[in-house]
């Protein structure tokens, strides 16, 4: 992530279901539409300041990885969480390579 928000505003239950139902109603895909959810989300939730960190849903989901937008939203659900250093800590090369049939 370029620039870590330094403040995350919560929205209203009633605010995250409007965002759900908008979204549901044009994405079908379960994947793509959680994706499209979190980032309307952050867009109205991560502040710089005073600013919004994000301009859209579309500037998160140009910045941040999927391990990002997970660790923000669940700081929002008042989860103590650190930012991903950019490296799986639960990816496991071992059981990879097994996993493809290959010898450590």
């Amino acid at each position: 992530m370029k620039t870590a928000p330094d403040r995350l505003a919560p929205l209203s239950a009633g605010r995250l279901l409007r965002i759900w139902r908008d979204v549901a109603a044009q994405e079908e895909n379960e994947t793509a539409r959680g994706l499209l959810c979190n980032a309307r989300v952050l867009a109205e939730s991560c502040f710089l300041g005073e600013e919004r960190l994000f301009e859209s849903a579309e500037a998160v989901l140009e910045e941040l990885t999927a391990g990002e937008m997970e660790t923000l939203v669940r700081r929002l659900a008042g989860e103590e969480t650190a930012l991903p250093a950019g490296v799986n800590a639960g990816f496991d090369p071992e059981r990879f390579r097994a996993m493809r049939g290959e010898r450590g």
